[in-house]
């Protein structure tokens, strides 16, 4: 998302226990030495395929609930298919809408292949061509049926390949659904919109600090195992929903 990608991790002790989201989703995020060891029943490997598919009407409502309806009523929706995403609406003020899937969360977690995970994003014109790209190239190695370790191995290979780019300057994305699922303990977690740019640490944004209201997981600012994409991310958590009704305080 970043991660339902989103995730849970924990801010720095200054700013208390915050949960955040990482790369769309929210995760549990707990360090591991490998992918296996935090693998738990029931997700540990993929579901049916039609357990991860929504229909249309539905997931395009959803993928535009993820920004207020002045930025998303104009943007291209993205819809899964069984091939991968494609386009159901286009758009016209370069952002684009979807809803990203488990696969999405870091690999050491433990509901990686949980088909009821949904993290609706609008990333602006940068991110679009850049950060989503993260996004494609997962969901297109889980629809081919690659395990979770496959995936990370290939992810791996492509950043190595320098494949897969850095974050463009001003990339940013709206997580502002009321109806995303981010995790089975914590629901829809908070309205937020998140920042994203190349592999840097809190001190560069002031993260987590008193008073701050950026939040940064320190783990996913260098070289982590778990989360090999070539970026770090930036959450500011909002106060409403996208549809301006109120979100719960952190």
């Amino acid at each position: 998302m970043k991660t339902t990608r989103a995730y849970r991790c924990a801010a720095a002790a200054a700013v208390g226990a915050v949960i955040c989201a990482l790369a769309g989703f929210a995760s549990a995020h707990a360090p591991t030495s490998g992918v296996a060891r935090s693998v738990a029943a029931p997700y540990e490997q993929m579901a049916a395929l039609d357990e991860y598919l929504m229909a249309t009407d539905a997931e395009v409502a959803l993928a535009r609930s993820a920004a207020p309806a002045a930025i998303s009523g104009k943007a291209t929706i993205l819809i899964l298919k069984p091939q991968g995403y494609e386009t159901a609406a286009k758009g016209a003020n370069g952002f684009t809408c979807l809803v990203e899937r488990s696969w999405m969360v870091p690999f050491d977690r433990a509901d990686f292949w949980n088909p009821k995970l949904r993290g609706p994003v609008c990333y602006n014109a940068a991110a679009s061509k850049s950060v989503m790209v993260y996004t494609l190239r997962r969901t297109r190695l889980a629809l081919a049926g690659h395990s979770r370790e496959q995936i990370l191995d290939e992810v791996r290979a492509a950043v190595a390949r320098k494949e897969l780019p850095a974050p463009e300057p001003g990339a940013m994305s709206y997580m502002m659904s009321k109806d995303q699922h981010l995790t089975d303990a914590d629901g829809h977690w908070h309205s937020h919109v998140m920042f994203h740019v190349p592999k840097s640490d809190a001190a560069s944004w002031g993260a987590n600090l008193p008073g701050s209201p950026v939040v940064f997981d320190p783990a996913l600012g260098a070289a982590h195992p778990e989360y090999p994409e070539p970026q770090s991310i930036y959450f500011v958590p909002v106060d409403h929903w996208s549809d301006g009704t109120a979100s719960p305080g952190m």
